[in-house]
Order: structure tokens, then C-alpha cells, then sequence
């Protein structure tokens, strides 16, 4: 072998090493590895029978304030990730909320499927303000419209003092499809196991079969001993802060 294949072969091999290692470093930044920064949570292992239930797209004048009063009448908490523009129109509801004891978490403003990195920071800091003006409370919590996010995104969330919430990826109950409530109670029954986090809607449609399904969820999962924590209080639960 001549030193010019020699050469030529040590380019190859470096260039494909320099390839996988990108590759490598790129495919680690996802679930694994921002669980291993504590700057995103879709769920956590616990054997602790705990569940968190969360909300998107709120408030909505007709929905919330129905789904509010199941969570009542059941003494179960829930994650509230508010629509911006939405609370600046029903403040009554965002308020309902946090004085009844659920938590309160940003969904952007607008809920845009796609932004700069200049209008992603304004819309967290628009819903922000708009929340802390009606509660006089910050949220610490964001989740990305449709679940979709890259590194830039949760760089500018953590820069902006956000944890990044998820869900469960079997905990999709898939209610904006207006899918019937049955067909909802199964999945969430079914897949149910401790540390979960549901994801159900209570703005953005009609959330008629929602509130179906939570009827009947809410009770059966108490029933197996579970109880309904917020998002903070299932990530506290890992140092035993979770009251009683």
C-alpha cells in the first residue's frame, strides 16, 4: 500500500469517526439525556401510586370551569398549561385555578406550531406576565405546543427559568380528535401505572367527551389508590415532599 492510500484512508477513517461522533452527541439530546439535565420531565418512576393530570389549551369559557367542578367534587389536583391570549380573555377561570389549588404552567401565547427563537421568548414572557398579573404567581412550568421542541427551544425555556413538561407517551388520551369518551377511559385505564403524566385538553374544541371520560377515570384510578398530584408535587414526590 503506497503512503497516498495510506493518507487517503486516514482522512476516510477520521471523517467517519467525526460523523458518528456528531451523530452520537445529536441522538443523545433527546428524552435520555435532558431527563439527565433536569430541564425536561414526561414522567417519573416512582412506586408511589401518584398521577399527574394535566390540561391544555385553556382556559375556555364553557370547558374549564365544568372540568374544574369534577376536579372538586373528587379532591384531585391538576397542571393547568395556559394559552396565553385565552387567560387574558377569561382571567376569572386562571384565577379559579390557582386559588383552587392547581398549579398554573405556560403554553406559549398564541400556541404557534412554529416561531423564532425571538417570538418563542415573547411568547413565554406575554403569557408570563399575563398569569402573574392575574395570580401574582410565576409559573416554573412550560410544555411545547404539540409536544415539539429542539435545543434551541429548551435552552430559551431554561434560560427563562422553565422546567419543560411533556407526558407519558402512552398517556396520550388523543381527546382533541373528538374521539368518544370510551375510547379514552380505555387507553388511560389500561396504560395507567404510578408516576404517570395524562395529557387531556380543556380548551380547543369541544371537550364534551373529556369531561365524559374524567367522570368515570377519576374515581376508578382513587378507587386503585391513586392519588392526583400536580406537576410539582410528582417531581418533589422524588425527595419525599408530596403532602399528605
Amino acid at each position: 500500500m503506497t503512503r497516498k492510500h495510506i493518507l487517503i484512508l486516514t482522512v476516510c477513517a477520521l471523517i467517519i469517526s467525526v460523523f458518528y461522533a456528531g451523530f452520537s452527541i445529536a441522538a443523545d439530546k433527546g428524552r435520555r439525556y435532558y431527563e439527565g439535565t433536569g430541564q425536561m420531565l414526561w414522567d417519573i418512576n416512582t412506586k408511589e401510586k401518584i398521577i399527574a393530570i394535566t390540561f391544555d389549551d385553556g382556559p375556555h369559557p364553557r370547558y374549564t370551569g365544568q372540568i374544574l367542578d369534577l376536579l372538586a367534587k373528587y379532591k384531585a389536583k391538576a397542571t393547568f398549561f395556559v394559552i396565553g391570549e385565552n387567560a387574558e380573555k377569561h382571567p376569572d377561570l386562571v384565577l379559579r385555578e390557582y386559588n383552587e389549588g392547581h398549579e398554573l404552567a405556560n403554553h406559549t401565547f398564541t400556541h404557534p406550531y412554529k416561531t423564532t427563537p425571538k417570538q418563542f421568548e415573547k411568547e413565554l414572557k406575554e403569557t408570563n406576565e399575563i398569569i402573574y398579573g392575574i395570580t401574582g404567581f410565576s409559573p416554573v412550568l412550560f410544555r411545547p405546543v404539540g409536544g415539539q421542541y429542539d435545543e434551541k427551544m429548551i435552552d430559551i425555556a431554561t434560560k427563562n427559568g422553565y422546567k419543560v413538561v411533556i407526558w407519558s407517551w402512552h398517556q396520550d388520551t388523543e381527546d382533541w380528535k373528538g374521539i368518544w369518551s370510551q375510547k379514552i377511559i380505555n387507553k388511560v385505564l389500561k396504560g395507567s401505572k404510578p408516576g404517570d403524566v395524562i395529557l387531556f385538553h380543556d380548551g380547543g374544541g369541544n371537550r364534551t367527551q373529556t369531561l365524559k371520560a374524567l367522570e368515570k377515570i377519576i374515581p376508578e384510578l382513587q378507587k386503585q389508590g391513586y392519588k392526583f398530584v400536580t406537576i410539582s408535587e410528582l417531581i418533589d414526590s422524588v425527595n419525599g415532599k408530596v403532602s399528605n
